[in-house]
């Protein structure tokens, strides 16, 4: 019963992963229908009523109106349904080196030339040319050694627009943003979220990686290039289940 299953299972993995390819035979790659999206929704969903002051007429005019649509007010994102740009620049690189070398030797010898005449009457019955002198004598040796190491460098700049999807009850913003680029039967797609204070938005609406919180980040792609470089479907299966 769990063999069959397991294999229902791994056989609808295959076919969704096989139909996820038929969508570009042919073809290019179909783009998510942005109504789909989780900006979209939090764009159009209605959100908390907010309290707008009074403000005379005088303070409409005024260049120094607290008001966002002003020239100089702060249109920093901080409702939900707000936009602001999320700025990826990760120039990292590492690399480790770890060697170990160890190495033990022992001897140890047991000889018993007399004890109450017993080995000289073992020594009759034994074979010729055995004795019972040294009774017992060993020897051991052992020698380990490892050498390892690890060399990384990742660089990656990317903008991309992204939308405030929830304000959690202490203020923090949740974002998520998506983007799709395609170019002939290749598709690239980026996709960032997170959660973001509100004081660490610059002045300019960004938002640069290293503050967000529990970001992910994936920039991959889907097409005819992205199908020949990964592995057949069945050959996937195999991997997973074969013990060899």
């Amino acid at each position: 019963m769990h063999i069959t299953l397991k294999l229902c299972c791994l056989a609808f993995v295959g076919l969704a992963m096989g139909c996820a390819r038929v969508d570009h035979i042919g073809k290019p790659p179909s783009f998510t229908p942005p109504e789909e999206t989780p900006e979209i929704q939090a764009m159009v969903a209605p959100d908390f009523p907010v309290q707008v002051l009074p403000q005379r007429a005088a303070d409409a005019a005024s260049l120094w109106s607290p008001s966002r649509i002003s020239l100089l007010g702060d249109r920093r994102a901080v409702v939900r349904g707000d936009i602001l740009t999320v700025v990826i620049e990760i120039d990292e690189s590492a690399e480790i080196s770890n060697s170990s070398d160890r190495s033990r030797s022992g001897s140890e010898n047991l000889s018993v030339p007399s004890l109450i005449g017993l080995p000289q009457r073992l020594d009759e019955k034994l074979p010729e040319g055995a004795t019972s002198d040294d009774l017992v004598s060993i020897t051991s040796g052992s020698s380990s050694s490892g050498d390892g190491s690890v060399s990384r460098n990742e660089k990656l700049e990317l903008r991309i627009a992204a939308t405030v999807v929830d304000v959690l009850p202490n203020g923090v913003l949740s974002i998520s943003g998506s983007q799709e680029l395609r170019v002939n039967f290749e598709l690239r797609e980026l996709l960032v979220s997170g959660f973001v204070r509100p004081e660490d938005v610059s002045r300019q609406n960004e938002i640069t990686y290293d503050k967000i919180a529990s970001a992910r980040v994936s920039y991959g792609g889907r097409g005819q290039i992205s199908d020949v470089q990964q592995p057949r479907v069945g050959q996937q299966v195999l991997d997973a289940v074969l013990p060899f």
